[in-house]
């Protein structure tokens, strides 16, 4: 399945929370009510340990906090895309947060 045929076959799934390396999916344009997007930019056999610290966020623990977000999880923290918002915004690993452009 190539890159673009990816999101329209999410859109047809109930809630779905897309992992991927590949950071072409990380785009505001690609935000949608429908799904999560989810950029792990860390190495390859860090990804697990990354997934699941992701789901465990505070901020995105639950299907409802995900959906309608492209994020970018590093080593460093979170940026996240939301819906109807101009500006990314940050998450630490603790919860914390602060707006950035």
């Amino acid at each position: 399945m190539r890159d673009a045929e990816i999101l329209p076959f999410l859109r047809r799934l109930r809630q779905p929370t897309f992992f991927t390396r590949d950071d072409w999916f990380y785009q505001p344009a690609h935000r949608h009510v429908a799904y999560c997007l989810i950029l792990l930019a860390v190495a390859e056999n860090e990804a697990a340990s990354f997934i699941r610290r992701v789901l465990r966020h505070p901020a995105l623990n639950t299907h409802g906090k995900r959906m309608g977000k492209v994020i970018r999880a590093t080593q460093a923290g979170l940026r996240v895309w939301r819906l109807n918002t101009d500006a990314e915004e940050r998450l630490g690993w603790l919860g914390s947060h602060r707006r950035s452009r």
